[in-house]
């Protein structure tokens, strides 16, 4: 089974989510994509972070396919850091073929994740475009380290199969929306 892993504190969850989830599904040949909904990035700040459960009942009620499914079994973890999440993860079920997905804004910042080498040794990264970070995520110290293990995207149907490191980056259709402007909107 492949299965793809889009983290992310879905602060909230919306319909951009929704669009790269059905997107890497069929690009990548995915038999599911799991939301890990975080108790809280380390890298972000909490202020604003809705409950857990909150944003859990929100991110279920926004996945209306059959072969997306969310879960919080970060909150169970030692930390919230997205190796420790993967580690646990490959160690649970060892047969199974995940492909981590990251907006194009991750990868730009990639190189502030804790063991961001280790996390493209330990599985293949679908880096999916957004609006405004083409160029930034492109040029980022992860992508630049990583330069000779990205594909074309061309041939990212047989991402999951692949040995790491191996990436590619996905062109789409672009969506506005992102959960911090969603959140901007509601206060003013």
């Amino acid at each position: 089974m492949a299965i793809g892993l889009l983290g992310g504190s879905f602060n909230p969850a919306h319909e951009g989510h929704l669009a790269i989830s059905l997107h890497a599904l069929a690009r990548l040949r995915l038999d599911r994509v799991w939301w890990l909904v975080s108790p809280g990035n380390p890298l972000k700040e909490h202020n604003e972070l809705k409950p857990l459960e909150a944003r859990i009942a929100q991110a279920r009620a926004l996945a209306r396919s059959p072969n997306i499914d969310v879960t919080g079994f970060e909150a169970g973890l030692p930390d919230a850091y997205s190796r420790t999440a993967l580690d646990r993860l490959q160690a649970r079920y060892g047969a199974t073929r995940f492909v981590w997905l990251m907006g194009a804004d991750n990868l730009a910042d990639f190189h502030h994740w804790l063991d961001w080498r280790g996390i493209f040794d330990a599985l293949p990264i679908a880096v999916l475009d957004r609006p405004g970070f083409r160029f930034k995520a492109l040029s980022s110290p992860a992508a630049r380290s990583f330069a000779r293990a990205r594909i074309d995207e061309s041939d990212a149907a047989g991402l999951a199969s692949l040995e790491p490191p191996v990436w590619t980056f996905l062109t789409l259709p672009l969506s506005s929306q992102s959960s911090t402007s969603i959140r901007q909107k509601k206060r003013n």
